[in-house]
């Protein structure tokens, strides 16, 4: 059985509203730390404020690239993560180009993930790479895990949580079995209670992206520590 802590830890706690203010950002980070969240996850323009409000604490702070549709070139994407990391990131959550996807260019999608990990990896920063599956036939999910097995980002991730649809545990199931114990993979859209976060879990995801993460954690010790 997973403790609090240990699901904590899982957490990428999520605030990615473009009307978010400074004082949100503070009370975003201040209950990272005191629950001991792995990350807070935030549009990259707030990455130094954030940076700075943790200064002192474990936990990570996670720049969204590429946010939240894909549809900027490639060195749009690289110098957004550049810029990104020199203002503190510690980890990257880029969405793929899902019409290149479609439209069959997999080299393109191999050349955008290599590069933008290729900087990842240089500055010692986690990689995470967004499918956004909710537009995704079975077939472009296997596709795109296939690409990841060469190009080996930390992690893969299910949604961005601003589509049509999040997290499945299907889709979760279908990611880790193609990508196996080479990489990690990432639910994120839609987890907001205990239910959805440890079917989650249970399917292979690693980490758990939700603005729901105090909630969760709340159902968590009514359950088990009642």
């Amino acid at each position: 059985m997973i403790s609090a802590k240990e699901l904590a830890n899982l957490f990428d706690h999520t605030l990615l509203k473009a009307y978010a203010a400074e004082q949100d950002f503070e009370v975003l980070c201040r209950e990272a730390d005191q629950n001991g969240f792995k990350m807070v996850a935030i549009n990259s323009a707030q990455t130094a404020l954030c940076k700075r409000l943790l200064k002192d604490s474990a936990v990570h702070v996670g720049a969204a690239i590429g946010f939240p549709l894909g549809q900027t070139t490639i060195e749009s994407k690289v110098f957004e993560t550049k810029d990104a990391i020199a203002n503190g990131a510690d980890e990257i959550d880029y969405v793929v180009n899902i019409s290149k996807l479609k439209d069959g260019q997999y080299d393109y999608i191999e050349e955008e993930m290599k590069q933008i990990v290729s900087v990842c990896r240089e500055h010692h920063v986690i990689s995470k790479v967004i499918f956004e599956n909710c537009y995704l036939t079975d077939d472009e999910k296997k596709k795109l895990c296939e690409i990841a097995l060469k190009v080996k980002p930390d992690f893969i991730k299910t949604s961005t949580g601003f589509g049509t649809g999040g997290a499945t545990v299907e889709d979760v199931r279908l990611m880790k079995g193609c990508v196996g114990e080479q990489i990690k993979v990432k639910a994120a859209g839609g987890i907001r209670d205990l239910d959805t976060c440890m079917a989650m879990i249970e399917a292979g995801a690693e980490r758990i992206g939700t603005s729901s993460s105090l909630k969760i954690l709340e159902e968590y010790e009514a359950r088990y520590h009642e």
